[in-house]
């Protein structure tokens, strides 16, 4: 072989031309009629050239495929979007298998087949959606064996289970040749990656192994996704934990922040305004304390015009109270919270919160403790003032009785009430129709003015300080009226020396309250002082019957004799101003018989009754007879 022979073949190898060029060289020896010898030497040139030209072709596609192989190892290295992978990988199979088509399928779990996840080259839109059941197809059998599989003619290869849907849409996409390898994550297939061709061929070895190659990588590409989006979904779990937690934590800080307020509040003696105003504070918004019977205890920020409005409300706010206390725990309506205080249908207390924005469930819980502390707050005051009332009305009783008769005993006891037994007091009896929380209300109002409340029978007794009985029966008349709705007809006495002049006090008030009665003067109130003569006899009932004996006795006596209407016929008589007509028409009688009357008075009476300084006599003495037979005197 010559120098130019092999020049001639280096210089095809260098600029990599096609395989047939190398038969020129040969044909043109033989048509110049080189010998036979020259022709051999040439055979093997050209042969050992198509070998080094084999040599390279399969070192440049290997160059290739590991560049492939690299570029892809790259891209899971830097893995972002799984889908740009998977269409990186399948591209590639396409590009160095030369395949018309590449493709890769996954499984569906809930439907128990596989999809087209990946397409290159694929031009039917009825293969780009087609779905694979296990077992059908190529592809579903090698997901189901997990092994390779290649077909030079898929419809003449009768080892797939061929189904009318799978081989319409693979004619429809004109493919012939098909080849299929496993994704497989350890002993489990998680998809399939195909190449395939528009024309009859078979597939080399190295060509399989290039495509499980890029399978494995594209098994890598899918796990790291599940991995990723596992690890994404586990960091989004737990940061919505840590928020969540955090979000706790903060609602548990601030339950017991408010707790612990509340709390030093009810030790150091704080009041229901204190309690109310430390809830509004912690809560935000204006807040309204109710008592038992719905009046206002106390409001809190009403400053603001649309609170102010709201909770000026007195329908609305009675009807979330009442639904509140039904229900046992916090309601809203529109703009307004309430919290009932207490269990039961009737609450100690209920606490109505007007806040523009909804309350969170934990601040819910806060406005029902704040009520649940207010009421506690309330039944602890109402305990204290009801065992001090029991003292003071002891101590009342022994004094309205005559009972205290050791004046160092009484000063003792009364210092301990924080009463003043050298100021004057006032003896007010109220006779009421009676009212629950009157003897509570009686309480509460003596101990805030130092003085002292019993209950006897349909009477209330005070003894406050004072000096004026009517001006303090009054207060007391009006206070009454004013807390408890009730019209009570309240009598003062006094001033009083304590102890020994309380009991002739209670005597007095209480006839008081029987002549108020009597003269039609119920609901008023009064002091002996205030009934002008009648009020002087008071105390002197042996004067008042004395005189009665004295001016009437003798018509009285006829009366209760004969069974006659002489005291009826006199009142009668000086009602109508001494007119004879009048008289008989009010007696529906004749007016003879009312001048007989009269004449039979005057028998009795003596002449001159009719003068005016007796008549005045005579009327008075009717009217105390009156008040007696109403037994507002002693007999």
């Amino acid at each position: 072989m010559t120098a130019v022979t092999c020049e001639i073949f280096l210089e095809m190898l260098e600029r990599e031309a096609p395989a047939v060029e190398f038969e020129a060289p040969l044909l043109e020896a033989r048509t110049a009629g080189a010998s036979a010898a020259e022709l051999a030497d040439l055979d093997s040139a050209k042969c050992a050239a198509l070998r080094v030209r084999a040599l390279l072709e399969r070192r440049a596609r290997r160059e290739a495929e590991l560049a492939a192989l690299f570029d892809t190892a790259g891209d899971l290295a830097g893995l972002r979007d799984v889908d740009a992978v998977l269409q990186a990988i399948v591209h590639r199979a396409r590009r160095l298998l030369h395949a018309d088509v590449a493709y890769l399928t996954l499984p569906d779990p809930q439907r128990g087949d596989t999809f087209m996840r990946v397409t290159d080259g694929s031009g039917s839109q009825a293969f780009r959606s087609t779905r694979l059941a296990m077992g059908d197809g190529l592809g579903g059998l090698v997901a189901q064996t997990g092994m390779p599989y290649s077909t030079a003619d898929y419809f003449a290869d009768r080892r797939f289970r061929h189904t009318a849907e799978i081989d319409s849409a693979v004619r429809e996409e004109g493919l012939v040749a098909i080849l299929g390898v496993p994704m497989k994550l350890g002993d489990q297939v998680i998809g399939v990656l195909f190449a395939s061709h528009r024309d009859f061929r078979p597939y080399a070895p190295e060509e399989i192994a290039l495509l499980v190659s890029l399978a494995a990588h594209a098994t890598i590409a899918v796990d790291s996704a599940r991995l990723l989006t596992e690890t994404r979904t586990a960091l989004a779990e737990l940061s919505a934990a840590s928020a969540a937690m955090h979000a706790h934590y903060n609602t548990v800080e601030r339950a017991a922040q408010a707790h612990d307020r509340m709390t030093d509040l009810v030790v150091r003696g704080g009041g229901v305004a204190d309690v109310a105003t430390v809830a509004a504070d912690i809560l935000g918004g204006a807040l309204l304390v109710l008592d038992a019977d719905g009046r206002r205890l106390t409001e809190i920020g009403l400053s603001d015009a649309d609170a102010h409005e709201q909770l000026g409300d007195e329908q609305a706010i009675g009807e979330i109270a009442a639904t509140a206390a039904q229900l046992g725990r916090a309601v809203v309506a529109k703009q307004l919270w309430a919290a009932p205080g207490g269990a039961g249908s009737r609450p100690l207390c209920t606490l109505v919160l007007h806040h523009p924005d909804e309350l969170s469930p934990a601040d819910q819980r806060i406005l029902e403790r704040a009520a649940l502390v207010t009421a506690l707050l309330l039944l602890f005051q109402r305990s204290i003032a009801e065992a001090e009332g029991r003292v003071r009305g002891e101590l009342l009783d022994d004094l309205l009785d005559g009972r205290v008769i050791d004046d160092k005993a009484l000063h003792s006891r009364a210092t301990l009430l924080g009463i003043d037994l050298t100021r004057p007091h006032i003896l007010v009896v109220a006779e009421h129709g009676g009212h629950h929380r009157a003897a509570a209300w009686t309480t509460h109002y003596v101990m805030s003015r130092h003085g002292l409340a019993a209950t006897r029978g349909r009477h209330t007794v005070v003894l406050l300080p004072g000096s004026d009985a009517s001006t303090v029966a009054h207060c007391v008349a009006k206070e009454l009226r004013a807390a408890l709705g009730l019209s009570a007809t309240v009598a003062g006495s006094g001033p009083v020396d304590l102890p020994n002049r309380v009991p002739a006090a209670y005597r007095e008030a209480r006839q008081c309250i029987q002549l108020m009665n009597a003269l039609g003067k119920h609901g008023s109130s009064a002091s002996a002082a205030d009934l002008g003569f009648i009020g002087l006899l008071i105390n002197n009932g042996d004067n008042v019957l004395a005189f009665l004996n004295t001016t009437l006795g003798p018509i009285i006596d006829y009366d209760l004799r004969r069974g006659t209407p002489l005291i009826n016929t006199l009142e009668t008589y000086f009602a109508t101003s001494c007119s004879l007509s009048n008289s008989a028409k009010l007696l529906h009688i004749h007016v003879n018989t009312v001048t007989q009357r009269l004449d039979r008075i005057t028998a009795l009476l003596g002449e001159g009754w009719q003068h005016p300084d007796r008549a005045l006599e005579i009327q008075l003495a009717l009217r105390l007879h009156r008040l007696r037979e109403s037994a507002a005197f002693p007999s």
